[in-house]
């Protein structure tokens, strides 16, 4: 079995790979890596990092020029601001709309693009991180348990039965991540969850804020949130 990691360098995906060279070894896993247009290059580093770590193969695509039209918070040419506070918070404020995060379709894309080269790879599966916390309150639709189903069965069917999906955290939240990553021994110092591109992380965006959340339910401390409150 091969098979195809969506890497963005953050803790839900960087947690997949680790899976996927426990369960197949890392000569059997690809890990595929996008720009979308983002205002920061520092998950894309930890993508690099992680792949380095695990010594996988890593391809990097460019698909900024898809997202050129969208104003989503995240992303280079935007005038809004990216958000603080956690998405509980921001949820309650905006009325039934989409966070101002929320990349346009961005993981139908992800794994449209994946499945073409997963095909090309001549792999059998497609991993990637969407989990629940993401799709309460429709806050990223395209991180549901529908959606999964939904991009399954295209690709499935697009690649003439001989490819399938699985997101694995997608009925689990960020902390049971966290768990199976710490107990798989990841190395969560290389990844990279935060909005912004400062040298540590803010701690005050939605990501940040559930990132750090998730290792104190494991009694643990992120290593990052140790690197920018200088402790040892």
């Amino acid at each position: 079995m091969r098979v195809l990691v969506l890497l963005s360098g953050g803790v839900d995906s960087s947690t997949c790979l680790a899976m996927a060279v426990d369960r197949y070894g890392k000569d059997n896993v690809v890990a595929l890596s996008a720009s979308y247009g983002q205002k920061h290059t520092k998950e894309l580093e930890s993508a690099r990092k992680i792949a380095d770590y695990y010594q996988v193969e890593l391809i990097e695509i460019n698909l900024g020029k898809i997202f050129s039209f969208s104003n989503c918070s995240l992303l280079s040419h935007s005038d809004k601001e990216i958000p603080q506070g956690s998405y509980d918070e921001q949820l309650k404020n905006i009325d039934g709309e989409k966070l101002s995060t929320y990349v346009p379709f961005r993981n139908g894309l992800f794994l449209s693009t994946a499945a073409s080269i997963a095909l090309s790879k001549n792999c059998q599966v497609i991993y990637y991180g969407a989990h629940s916390d993401d799709s309460v309150g429709d806050a990223y639709p395209d991180c549901s348990p529908e959606f999964n189903e939904a991009m399954n069965r295209a690709i499935y069917l697009g690649s003439g039965k001989e490819l399938k999906i699985e997101a694995p955290f997608v009925n689990m939240h960020k902390s049971d991540i966290v768990k199976k990553g710490l107990e798989l021994n990841l190395p969560y110092e290389l990844t990279w969850s935060c909005y912004e591109g400062g040298e540590y992380p803010c701690g005050k965006c939605g990501t940040c804020i559930d990132r750090e959340k998730a290792f104190e339910i494991n009694n643990s401390i992120d290593p990052l949130v140790k690197l920018r409150k200088g402790d040892k």
